[in-house]
């Protein structure tokens, strides 16, 4: 939200009210409050008649500074708020100092600095004495709307020369997000828009330092776009709280943020993969959904998840949590002809609960939904006819929910998309908790996926729960996995599905996937081709559409060919993907990483959005024309193309055209990387049989790997050396495992 008119001007309707000076402190039990006059206290008189702001300095956890700027103290604040991690004990790392014109409060090794004289109000952030950013002159306020009465608290922290700011969750805008306006609101507006399913407001700059902002309401942010030196963010309240994280680096400020907020569960091993749909709309039958997994299998193209989309209920009954009875009449017995198969069962729904429903009236009855302040249900005609919302605060209505989903799990369920979750309404609205509607409209996701992540966490155990969700805001990333939504069957939507994830992956989203080939329209050969590229070097791999089947034979014959080569290498490389999933587990760090993430010093990398890494060595550049030509950049050193093993020199850009068997995947020097001897599927013994692959060793080198297992454990450690041109692998006592070493 914009307020000034240019640089020296408020809006006609705008009354600011900007911190000026320094005027009081306290310090107690580890909290630095701090009092600010609005305006220069010249004599006793002037502090009449004027407003005062208050911050309130804290430390969640090491190296994060939490702000709490305050207009009235007394405003009456609802929740929900978002689920925190703190430190319990913070003796061990804040620390407070003052003199006659600062005031010092440190986390770890990141501090914030008050300036106390008059007239100079200004906070710097600091880490090890390097300013991270700041807020000074004209920008920590509360702007006051004349016309509407509403307030806003507004805060502007410095956006450096030459700093790049990510972010802000699933964008499909451009990947640097300077010069943008960006509004903090799930919403359902497909890839090709501002609207985005994934909201989370916090965002990664260049610098390496993060900013998170602890409110689930519509922040709005102008980065660099109304001060174009600065990052702004407001909220229509009397408080707002946001915390700055002063990490090493990127990666390092990741692993702080996802400490705070959650760091993603592990996911199965048999989810990584290939995920074949029945599509949206598409007729299908048991005999339709056999005769796609008997294609694949005739066509040696290995499955190993299978989904059925929203049809596999009846229309008009979304959800009633019941099979078609019209197309399967025998559902458990059809799951368990599936599973023999070896494939793992995935079913759609969503929180929504049409009136045709035989749910409806039950949910009516008890009270289960979301009510209006008239005492009525809310309901809407948009999507499903006369459809209600269940209200996750109400601890009965989640019960009821989850044991609709119990049955299923029952029938032979493995998985569930948990799709919507952002048409939440705001407006004339009462939740049984009594929530602020406003900040459930973001935070609704969160409850949806966390309740039914919970129950497969409860059915299946550790590390066996699985979702494919859509919507999701702050500590949404616990409960993976995520997909980026409704794209259509473009090279553009393509690459905006791909910055989307980028974007996400640098708020915490360690997994995360889209829709091969597209889900809107039908790709032709050339687009799904390369998109099953694209998509088996992902985390997560789908095949999925909308009005037509994804199977690769409708495509062309050598779609067959080229699906299948992905889906073997993909399982080959399962003991490296899941190596890198553990690390997305424990440390927060995604496995789809932005290039500048590996390569912070690389100022090229910056730029970098049509192509990544997949985990730490993997260079990925996918293709986006029909021509098969791809532009790409390889940061310094020596690199290996992983299909012909040819060298690739470094620090420099390449032009090449690719056929659809080949496209830019290159590992970085001093990589080790482990190859199992299982094309098949993804979940096997990894290191029975394995091969050890060390890249382009250098002199010095000193790796140390491991090889997990299936259910993540980290069983089978492999250190890696290089001295004096000898290369010494220390790996798993097993004579069939394989050690090569390309130069």
């Amino acid at each position: 939200m914009k307020f000034t008119n240019g640089f020296w001007l408020m809006k006609r309707n705008i009354d600011p009210i900007f911190a000026v000076e320094y005027q009081d402190h306290k310090y107690a039990g580890g909290k630095l409050t701090v009092y600010m006059a609005t305006n220069h206290i010249a004599d006793r008189g002037n502090i009449l008649n004027r407003p005062m702001l208050t911050a309130v300095f804290t430390a969640p956890a090491p190296n994060i500074i939490r702000v709490e700027l305050i207009h009235f103290a007394g405003a009456y604040e609802r929740g929900p708020a978002f689920e925190l991690y703190e430190e319990p004990d913070k003796s061990g790392f804040v620390r407070f100092e003052e003199t006659a014109d600062t005031l010092t409060f440190t986390s770890g090794e990141t501090s914030a600095v008050i300036d106390r004289r008059p007239e100079n109000w200004s906070v710097h952030f600091e880490r090890g004495g390097k300013l991270l950013t700041e807020t000074s002159y004209r920008n920590m306020a509360c702007m006051q709307d004349r016309d509407t009465g509403k307030s806003y608290m507004v805060e502007q922290l410095l956006l450096d020369v030459g700093e790049c700011v990510y972010g802000f969750g699933e964008r499909y805008t451009a990947f640097v997000k300077n010069g943008q306006e960006i509004d903090i609101w799930n919403e359902d507006g497909g890839t090709a828009s501002q609207q985005t399913y994934k909201n989370i407001p916090f965002y990664l700059s260049s610098k390496g330092y993060g900013v998170f902002v602890d409110d689930p309401r519509d922040i709005h942010f102008e980065v660099g776009s109304e001060k174009v030196e600065r990052i702004q963010f407001s909220i229509e309240a009397q408080k707002m709280a946001y915390c700055v994280i002063g990490g090493a680096d990127a990666k390092d400020t990741l692993r702080i943020y996802t400490g705070l907020t959650g760091r993603p569960a592990l996911p199965p091993a048999w989810s990584f993969g290939l995920w074949l749909t029945t599509s949206f709309t598409t007729s299908y039958d048991e005999e339709t959904v056999t005769g796609f997994i008997q294609g694949m299998a005739d066509r040696n193209i290995p499955l190993h998840t299978f989904h059925f989309d929203a049809f596999w209920m009846k229309g008009y009954e979304w959800c009633n949590f019941e099979w078609d009875k019209e197309t399967f009449p025998e559902p458990r017995q059809m799951l368990k002809r599936l599973k023999e198969r070896g494939l793992h069962i995935c079913v759609w729904f969503n929180p929504y609960i049409a009136q045709k429903s035989k749910l409806f009236d039950e949910g009516l009855e008890h009270g289960y939904f979301v009510k209006k302040t008239d005492g009525s249900v809310w309901q809407t005609d948009l999507w499903q006819a006369g459809m209600a919302l269940v209200d996750f605060t109400n601890p009965e209505a989640k019960k009821w929910y989850l044991d609709c989903l119990r049955r299923l799990l029952d029938d032979g369920v493995d998985c569930f998309k948990t799709d919507f979750g952002e048409r939440i309404p705001v407006k004339d609205i009462v939740w049984y908790d009594g929530s602020d509607p406003v900040k459930m409209h973001n935070y609704y996701t969160y409850l949806y996926n966390e309740a039914v992540f919970g129950l497969l966490e409860e059915y299946r155990g550790k590390n066996e729960a699985a979702l494919f969700a859509r919507s999701a805001t702050v500590g949404g990333q616990k409960f993976p996995i995520h997909w980026g939504g409704d794209c259509s069957a473009t090279y553009g939507s393509m690459a905006e599905s791909l910055r989307g994830g980028l974007s996400l992956s640098l708020c915490g989203f360690g997994f995360w996937s889209h829709d091969i080939s597209g889900f809107e329209q039908t790709a032709p050969a050339d687009i799904y081709k390369r998109w099953c590229q694209f998509g088996l070097f992902s985390s997560h791999s789908r095949l999925h559409g909308s009005t037509s089947y994804r199977v690769p034979w409708l495509f062309d014959e050598e779609a067959c060919d080229v699906l299948r080569d992905l889906v073997n290498l993909k399982c080959r490389l399962m003991p490296y993907l899941y190596e890198q999933a553990v690390i997305a587990h424990e440390e927060g760090i995604p496995m789809m990483r932005a290039m500048f993430l590996e390569f912070p010093d690389d100022p090229t990398c910056l730029y970098l959005d049509r192509q990544y890494m997949l985990g730490d060595s993997i260079l990925v550049a996918p293709v986006f024309s029909d021509t098969g030509e791809v532009t790409f950049y390889v940061p310094d050193g020596n690199w290996t193309d992983l299909f012909t093993g040819e060298a690739v020199e470094g620090g420099r850009w390449y032009r090449k055209t690719y056929d659809y068997f080949h496209f830019p995947v290159l590992v970085r020097e001093n990589s080790v990387i482990v190859f199992g001897n299982n094309d098949q599927r993804p979940d096997y013994d990894y290191a029975k049989g394995a091969e050890i692959r060390v890249y382009h060793p250098q002199e010095g080198m000193e790796k140390e790997i491991f090889i997990p297992s299936p259910d993540g454990e980290k069983k089978f450690p492999v250190k890696v050396s290089c001295k004096d041109g000898e290369v010494s692998v220390q790996a798993p006592d097993d004579p069939l495992i394989r050690v090569s070493i390309i130069w």
